[in-house]
């Protein structure tokens, strides 16, 4: 496979439930194959919406997208022949056997008993449920049901993988197991893997570019490691009340400043480094009426990326 090859496409993609619902808005994507894509944003940015028209389960209202060559729309048997999904709720019947599960799907498919047969038993290896595969799903931890989910999107050897959520609800081990299964099959085959996720230490961990969504739209898109930097070398966070205006003009004309974003009352400015400038931040805002209540410094992360781009309001939906 040419793994210079687009595996995922969208030319303003929209999807509009109502007049006033747009819940997609001409979202633009290309997503090269063998590579490992992070589509993040706030509760209701779009997300969801997005992997359910590129797989098929809905259509969009405008725009196109298209699978390793193929038109969702036009072609949608041959996109799902391309694509493995797993989905953020847990969708296991109870009263069947992990290995079962895994069965009964790759019929669905039409696969032939022997190469069933022994997929099974390879994706079983992979996810470590072996010696759990006889055994009803209703008696899995939250941790073997997210694995065996995994392996049955995989079942089909995929050329794309959507992973909605993947580790939602699991513990630090359990996290740290699915995120070693997602880079090796990246290292190992040539497949894509979309996910979506609201772990951004999950993101920064296994993406090689993500994308975060607003509102519909992409926001910005970049590596992970390109789009901190650009946060500057340390992050100084700060909370406070007076004039805000005033300090935030006189912040940015800092010299040593590098970044700066005020969004909801959080104040983030990114500088070369953060201990030795401090005092002269500090002085800067009394100096403008503004008094200073939390400061803190870090090495900036894909969470204040995020925070930068889609601010820290909460979102319902």
């Amino acid at each position: 496979m040419n793994i210079n090859q687009t595996a995922i496409s969208t030319r303003e993609l929209t999807k509009r439930y109502a007049e006033n619902i747009l819940a997609v808005d001409c979202l633009d994507l290309s997503i090269q194959t063998n590579s490992i894509y992070a589509l993040l944003g706030p509760n209701g940015a779009g997300k969801t919406t997005t992997i359910s028209m590129l797989t098929t389960l809905i259509q969009p209202t405008s725009g196109n997208a298209q699978i390793m060559g193929l038109d969702v729309v036009q072609q949608p048997d041959e996109v799902r022949k391309q694509i493995g999904v797993t989905f953020q709720e847990i969708v296991l019947d109870p009263d069947l056997t992990g290995r079962e599960s895994l069965d009964f799907h790759a019929r669905l498919y039409g696969i032939e008993k022997s190469r069933r047969l022994a997929k099974i038993e390879e994706l079983l290896n992979l996810v470590e449920l072996q010696e759990a595969a006889d055994r009803r799903t209703n008696t899995y931890s939250g941790g073997m049901k997210r694995r065996l989910e995994l392996a049955r999107g995989l079942i089909t050897d995929p050329a794309v993988l959507f992973l909605d959520e993947p580790t939602q609800g699991l513990d630090p081990q359990n996290r740290a197991n699915i995120w070693e299964y997602i880079r090796n099959l990246k290292e190992k085959t040539d497949m894509t893997l979309l996910l979506t996720t609201h772990y951004m230490d999950e993101a920064e961990a296994l993406a090689d570019r993500v994308g975060i969504l607003d509102h519909g739209k992409i926001v910005v898109e970049g590596s992970p490691r390109v789009l901190i930097n650009q946060m500057g070398a340390d992050n100084v966070q700060i909370i406070g009340k007076g004039n805000q205006d005033a300090f935030s003009g006189s912040a940015k004309a800092l010299p040593f400043v590098e970044s700066f974003n005020d969004s909801d009352d959080i104040i983030q400015i990114g500088v070369d480094s953060g201990n030795r400038r401090l005092v002269e931040i500090v002085d800067t805002a009394n100096k403008s009426g503004f008094s200073i209540e939390e400061i803190s410094v870090a090495r900036p992360s894909l969470g204040d990326v995020f925070l930068k781009y889609t601010g820290r309001k909460l979102r319902d939906k």
